[in-house]
């Protein structure tokens, strides 16, 4: 997920906490968001992080440190969850993994 652009205040809930809006993102605050991260909330945890490191400079801590979070949230959540034990007659369900990548042609 490319970062661009400036920090949106307007929906507080993605920041959770209301005096993030008014001051510089940290890293303590990228670490604060990602806490205990599973597949179930990871997306709602990348768009929160996402959200909080928004036109930060590149190079700059908390962002530095919230792209490879983001990118950690996409792993969790597009390639680990599991979906449960299967039911003698059902077959299983694989993880989703993304969109399908078109074949090169090389």
């Amino acid at each position: 997920m490319a970062l661009s652009g400036t920090r949106v205040h307007g929906r507080m809930s993605e920041f959770e906490r209301p005096d993030r809006a008014n001051r510089e993102p940290t890293v303590e605050d990228v670490r604060q968001l990602m806490g205990a991260s599973t597949p179930h909330f990871a997306l709602q945890l990348r768009n929160r992080i996402h959200t909080l490191v928004t036109g930060l400079p590149d190079g700059h801590p908390a962002r530095v440190e919230g792209e490879r979070e983001i990118a950690r949230l996409d792993q969790i959540a597009l390639g680990s969850e599991r979906r449960g034990p299967m039911q003698d007659g059902e077959q299983g369900l694989a993880s989703y993994r993304g969109p399908e990548q078109p074949a090169s042609s090389e």
